[in-house]
This record gives C-alpha cells, sequence and structure tokens, in this order.
C-alpha cells in the first residue's frame, strides 16, 4: 500500500508529506534514494587525499550527513535537496576529517605560511600575485613552489567547508551552511551570515579569472577535475594547481578582508 501512495505523489509532496508525519518508511526511502550521493560526494573529495584516508570511511561519514540532511530539509525553500544535500554530506566528512586532524602538522604550516604570503603580498600589491611573485616572497624556487602547492592540496580541497564566521564553537557556521533556512539562527547569526556572504562574493570576484571559473565548475556546476580541465583545454593537474591557488587566494582575501571589516 505504501508503494502504491508512494507512486502517486511527487518528491516535493512526498517531501511536506514527511515533514508533516516524520514517517519512518519515507525517510529511508529518501536515504535509499539518494545513498548514491554520498559516494560521488565521497569520491570528489578522495581526491588528493593522503593514503591513510580510506575511501569506504568518508563514506561512511557522508552517510551521516545525509541522515542530517533528510531531517532539516526544508522543502519549502527554493533549494533542491540534491543541492542541500551535498552541502550537509561534505560538512559531515569535513568535520570528521577535522576530529581525525589528518592533515600532517608540517602540511599546515606550510599552508599557513604560503597564506601568510598570499595575504601580505596582495594587499601590497593591490591585485593578484603572479606565482613567482609568490615564490619570491617565500625565498623558494618555482620548482620549490609548485611542489609546495602539490602538498597542500589535500588542504586546499578541505579549505572551503573549514572557513567560519564565528570562533564561537556553539555558533560555527561554514560557508555551505549559509544555504541552510536561518529561521533558527538568532538575528546576530543572522546579520552575520549575510556579511560573510558579501565578504566571499567579494574576494572571488578580485580572483584571477581562471580561478574563478574553476571555483565555479567545480563547487557549483560540480565537476571534476578531469571534466573542468576538457572545457579549459588544460590537464587535469593544471586544473588541480589553479584550485589549489585559487582557494589559498580565496582563504587569504577572506582573512584580510574579514579583519578590515572589524
Amino acid at each position: 500500500m505504501i508503494d502504491s501512495f508512494l507512486e502517486q505523489k511527487t518528491e516535493d509532496e512526498l517531501w511536506i508529506t514527511y515533514k508533516k508525519t516524520r514517517d519512518q518508511n519515507l525517510r529511508n526511502m529518501f536515504i535509499r534514494q539518494y545513498i548514491p550521493l554520498v559516494k560521488y560526494v565521497a569520491g570528489k573529495v578522495s581526491i588528493g587525499m593522503p593514503e591513510n584516508v580510506e575511501f569506504d570511511d568518508l563514506v561512511s561519514f557522508g552517510q551521516f550527513g545525509l541522515m542530517d540532511a533528510v531531517e532539516k530539509f526544508d522543502p519549502r525553500k527554493k533549494v533542491k535537496f540534491k543541492t542541500y544535500a551535498v552541502a550537509r554530506i561534505k560538512g559531515a566528512i569535513f568535520d570528521e576529517l577535522r576530529l581525525l586532524d589528518w592533515i600532517p602538522r608540517s602540511v599546515r604550516q606550510k599552508t599557513r605560511e604560503l597564506e601568510d604570503t598570499v595575504g601580505r603580498l596582495e594587499s601590497k600589491l593591490g591585485r593578484a600575485a603572479t606565482d613567482a611573485e609568490i615564490a619570491a616572497a617565500m625565498n623558494v624556487s618555482a620548482d620549490g613552489f609548485h611542489k609546495i602547492t602539490l602538498k597542500v592540496f589535500g588542504t586546499a580541497v578541505f579549505s572551503l567547508s573549514d572557513m567560519r564566521v564565528s570562533s564561537d564553537d556553539s555558533e560555527r557556521i561554514s560557508i555551505e551552511d549559509s544555504i541552510e533556512s536561518p529561521a533558527s539562527l538568532n538575528p546576530d547569526t543572522i546579520v552575520e551570515r549575510e556579511e560573510l556572504r558579501q565578504l566571499i562574493a567579494r574576494a572571488i570576484s578580485e580572483l584571477p579569472e581562471k580561478e574563478r571559473i574553476v571555483l565555479v565548475l567545480y563547487y557549483h556546476e560540480d565537476l571534476t577535475f578531469k571534466e573542468i580541465g576538457r572545457v579549459l583545454n588544460v590537464s587535469e593537474s593544471r586544473i588541480s594547481q589553479i584550485h589549489t591557488r585559487a582557494n589559498i587566494r580565496l582563504r587569504a582575501r577572506l582573512g584580510s578582508l574579514r579583519k578590515s571589516a572589524l
């Protein structure tokens, strides 16, 4: 009987029914329907991760995000569940990775050094710094700079979900959480979230064109590096380098912008 009921309803109608009834059959149906999305997101996140990060672990972490998405999704908002779920799945994976502290200390230190250098240099130049300028500021060769970007690649994938608008652990809101309904947030947090959106838009608009394109295609169009490489007619490894630099530059600029806004 439940199968007949499901066949007669659109997905939007089923979401509304679930939110009213909290029917466990509907909940399980949504989880089964979207579980392939967890593997897809885990596959994207796994690119560039060190060998000690197992794909199956990422899938396991992501499943918690999917269940959380099913519970918190609001069908009245103008956001597709898939879009919302991807953000929650990524968030769950990154939260678990953060707890595991999987990034080696030396790589964290090099990432911070790179971010600080880019922030200082671009603040001084008033424009995007070139690879050669960043390498010179770090006192490394072009080859050395290339090796550094390869080392911090995993943290760059991690970085957009790791950036927070508040240092208060009770109100830590990631960038990807910003699509969540603000109805349950207090007014100060809502204002802070809107300010974050404006800072992100400004920081992204100031990135070099190719870096902006890569970020949009990767995070919003959900393309893989290989697919983006076909679009831009460059290699997959080149796209990973552009993505890393874009993330590092974006983090550095957001830090500078937020400081100047205080």
